[in-house]
């Protein structure tokens, strides 16, 4: 198996209660047009668990045909001279209104990491998810992605908890991974959870990670209504209604 697409994973600070407001405008404003003018699709888009993370938060991921899917992609958004598509300055607008900035990073997947259509094809999703942002040395993400298909995969499926995915953060020394998991429902996260004790179907798991002087922050995530891993396919212009209706 290979993945060969590259991503967009992205940290967005809400404005207020906009959360809601502001997911809507990502998936049924922005990404028919996104799949229509770049080539890019939505792999997700999640509301942040407050009482795990940072709040009020959404976590975005958009997929991209390769390098140089990615490039095409800058190249549509950057080649005016105020840097934004002017197709989208209304777009703009709105989401500046709903959101306060953020972080994002390109990321890269594992080869076992399946893209959003294979996902889709196959039925994943859940009822929540986790996410992960690890660091480890230099050098190290693709060992402990490697590692994660080997070892922790297998012991979360011992739960039925899945791994949908794992990205190397890019441009930069290779120090940090995402791991995105899935779980089918609320009791299915809490015994992933407790099985990190010893003697725990991911008790194993974590002491690779520790062996790999790996540190990690695990924050609880939930799709929003038009994200492709709840609806089992890429939003569309129909899925469009006034943010007031919100």
């Amino acid at each position: 198996m290979s993945n060969d697409k590259v991503y967009i994973h992205e940290l967005i600070n809400i404005i207020g209660t906009g959360r809601a407001r502001y997911m809507h405008h990502m998936t049924a404003n922005w990404c028919p047009t996104a799949r229509a003018e770049r080539n890019q699709d939505c792999y997700g888009v999640w509301g942040t668990v407050g009482s795990t993370g940072r709040w009020p938060e959404v976590v975005n991921m958009w997929e991209l045909d390769g390098w140089d899917g990615l490039a095409a992609n800058f190249d549509h958004e950057l080649s005016h001279a105020g840097l934004q598509d002017p197709s989208l300055a209304e777009w703009w607008g709105v989401a500046a209104s709903l959101r306060s900035g953020g972080i994002d990073r390109i990321v890269v997947p594992a080869p076992w990491a399946p893209p959003i259509a294979e996902l889709l094809a196959s039925g994943a999703g859940g009822r929540v998810y986790a996410h992960e942002i690890i660091s480890v040395a230099p050098g190290g993400a693709d060992q402990l992605l490697d590692r994660a298909a080997e070892i922790g995969r297998p012991a979360a499926g011992e739960l039925g908890v899945g791994l949908l995915g794992g990205f190397r953060t890019a441009m930069g020394d290779d120090h940090e991974a995402i791991l995105v998991w899935s779980f089918p429902d609320w009791p299915s996260w809490t015994a992933f959870e407790q099985a990190w004790s010893a003697g725990g179907a991911m008790a194993g798991w974590g002491a690779e990670l520790r062996r790999l002087d790996a540190r990690w922050q695990r924050t609880l995530m939930i799709d929003a209504p038009l994200a492709p891993l709840r609806t089992g396919r890429q939003p569309q212009i129909e899925d469009r209604r006034p943010l007031d209706e919100l």
